[in-house]
This record gives structure tokens, sequence and C-alpha cells, in this order.
């Protein structure tokens, strides 16, 4: 019978391996395989854990081996602010999904900065500002400038998904690294920022629609210009108004608004421009308005209520109706939607620039094929494919 070996680790190591992944010792017994007491035990120092056993936790915890080899546990970055909640401060509760995504968001861009230093990137500052006593609608005018999107540019977004991959691309240009995933809940999360003057991060909800996260794409932009990072949902409109969160989404959901759909060319649309006096609108004009500027009807009716276009009443009683709409065709496209190929959803999760960046380390020889595996979490036989897929989408943008 083969001797165990077992692995001469630092309980508080463990412990803070598993604390970080947001799991309870219960969890983190179940999904290692073992009793919730051998946990207590190994994080107490009365047992260690086999070499199998660490490895599957390593797995569990989505650490890396060496981690549970360190002297210490490592200083973690401070929780980020929650935004979904009326007196949210840092995060408290949070799924060990989005525990995990806000790591990796924090990696990729440590990783970024350093394959830019060695390959002698020259990498923008961000330097865009405002404050919440500025005028949304003014803000919104300088960040779409700042964002280099002309209006016939944007009117030619038709597909599905060109107009978000058109925004990305405008945000990516100008050194901001935008990810995406479909491993948290829509209940959980849409969207969160890093706000940083080298490599700020945006985090988009892939299960998300498209117009969705086009909007949440704008409304963290927001959030980058204000430098108040955290994590939201751009959807919520129950949260009680004056608190401070309330303040900050109200203005981060102004402005988002203003980028997509600004007031000159809305309110000069003939459907609007030609009708005076009209507060309530059929949905054949909502729907048009929101083709044009590619952008979904909620955001269309919202401008009409911000530009006193529309009555609350009018915008609260269609808005039921959109969601009600989205929520069933959203069923419905998760029973019809088939599987993206890998190479696609790795470039969809890392964003363009950041894979791209990777990309060109290892043809100039800085990285390994290994660390590409590593940075975009991806196996290597994928690797020509992701090349390809960034290339086309790259000439497509």
């Amino acid at each position: 019978m083969a001797e165990r070996r077992y692995a001469l680790v630092k309980p508080d190591l463990l412990r803070w391996a598993r604390e970080t992944a947001g799991l309870t010792q219960e969890a983190a017994a179940r999904k290692v395989g073992i009793k919730p007491d051998r946990i207590s035990e190994w994080e107490t120092g009365a047992l260690n854990p086999t070499v199998p056993q660490l490895r599957k936790a390593a797995d569990v915890y989505k650490r890396p081996l060496a981690a549970f080899f360190l002297q210490a546990p490592p200083v973690e970055p401070a929780p980020p602010h929650d935004f979904r909640r009326p007196h949210g401060d840092e995060i408290s509760a949070a799924s060990p999904a989005l525990r995990l995504e806000l790591r990796r968001a924090r990696r990729r861009r440590a990783v970024a900065r350093q394959l830019a230093d060695e390959l002698g990137i020259a990498v923008p500052l961000f330097r865009l500002r405002t404050t919440l006593d500025e005028d949304p609608e003014l803000v919104a005018i300088r960040g779409r400038e700042w964002l280099g999107v002309q209006l016939g540019e944007q009117e030619r977004w038709h597909g599905r998904y060109e107009a978000l991959n058109g925004w990305i691309s405008a945000l990516e240009a100008r050194a901001v690294m935008v990810f995406q995933t479909g491993d948290v809940g829509l209940d959980e999360m849409r969207g969160f920022s890093l706000p940083e003057r080298e490599f700020p991060v945006i985090v988009l909800n892939g299960k998300d629609s498209p117009r969705g996260r086009t909007f949440t794409l704008m409304h963290e932009f927001s959030h980058l210009m204000l430098d108040r990072g955290g994590v939201c949902d751009p959807s919520q409109m129950h949260m009680p108004p004056h608190t401070p969160n309330a303040r900050v989404e109200v203005f981060c959901n102004w402005v988002a608004g203003a980028v997509l759909v600004p007031p000159r060319e809305l309110l000069s649309d003939p459907r609007i421009s030609d009708v005076q006096g009209k507060r309530e609108w059929p949905d054949s004009v909502v729907s048009a308005l929101a083709d044009r500027f590619a952008v979904s009807r909620e955001v269309i009716l919202r401008r009409l209520l911000t530009l006193g276009r529309t009555t609350e009443a009018f915008y609260r009683r269609k808005r039921a109706e959109f969601l009600a709409a989205y929520q069933h065709q959203t069923a419905r496209q998760r029973e019809e939607r088939g599987f993206a190929p890998p190479s696609r959803l790795v470039v969809r999760n890392n964003g363009r620039r950041y894979t791209r960046l990777v990309l060109e380390a290892l043809e100039r020889d800085r990285i390994t094929p290994a660390d590409v595996s590593d940075y975009l979490g991806v196996r290597l036989k994928h690797l020509d494919d992701i090349t390809m897929t960034v290339q086309r989408t790259t000439a497509e943008a």
C-alpha cells in the first residue's frame, strides 16, 4: 500500500484561501470531497492535507498551488464599493463566482501593465474626470467626444452585437480594459468597474442582452469618470432616493443615457419633433428610435422622460411591459442558444486588447505558451483559433 504524502502548508494560508473564495467550511468540504471536520482540522493545524487533497482544494479555491507555500497570506485589495444597496459601503455579500471575477479582473490588469512595460508599449493615462455636481448632459458630451464615436457610425450598428462591440472598441482604443463573464448571475451583478489611471477596468455580465450590456458599459464608464468604482446593477429602480449610492447611480445612469442618445439628435428626430405636446408614444416609434441609436427601448423612454417628452406614469407602465417581454425572451433564448466556440468566449471574456497584448508578448518571446494558457485561462489547443478570432474581430471593429 502506497504511503500517503502530506503537504506541509500553514493553516492560515488554507483559511485565507477558503475565506477569500467566499466559501464556508461546509461548502468547501463538499466541493473538495471531504468531511467538514477535516477542513477545520487543516485550518487549526491539527492535520495536514494530502498532496492530492491540496491540489483539489487549490482547484476549488481557484488559487495556484504555489500560493499555499507562501510565508504568509498576501494582503488582499480593499473590497469594491457596493452600489447595489442604498447605503452599501464595501461589498459584504458576494458569491464565490463574483469574488473570482473581481480577482480575475485585478490580475488581468496587473498582467497587462507588466506586459506593456516589457513590450515597451506606452499606455495613455485615463484623465477624464467629473464630479456629481456637474451637469450630466455636459459630462456626456465630453465623454462621447473622448470616445470619438460619431452618430453616423452608431446608426450603422444594426447587428445584435455591433453596438456593444463598437463601444467596447472605442474604450479599448483608449486603454480601458473591458472584460466579460458568464459565471455570475444577473440577479447579483450586471457590471463593475475598477477606476485606475493606467488600464482602468470595466467588467460586464455576459448573461445580459447585448443592448443591456451596452448601457451597463456606459454606466461603468461614468463610474470611471467619477473615479468611484464598484459593483452595480444599473437596472435597479427601487433604491430610495437621496441616499449616497442612489445619487451616484442616478448620475451614472443619466450620463450613460446621454452618451448613447444625445439630446439634440433625439429631439430633432422627425418622429419626435413633428409631434408637439405628445407625452405618450406608440411602441413603433419607441422601437424605431431604439434601433436608430442601437439601444434598448427603455433607454429611449428614459431619455424622453429626462428631456420632458413623456410622463413618469407612462415611463413606468411601459418599462414594466418591456421588462416582462425581455424576461420571456431571455428564457426562450436560453433554451435555443447553442454553445459558442471556446476561442470566441476567451476573446469575449478577456477583451480584445488584453488578448492581443498576451499574444504579442508570445510572438516576441517575452512569455511562454504556458504563460498564455495561464493569462487567458485556456488550453493551448485553442491558441490558433484564439489568434484567428482576435484577428477577425479586430478587422470587423
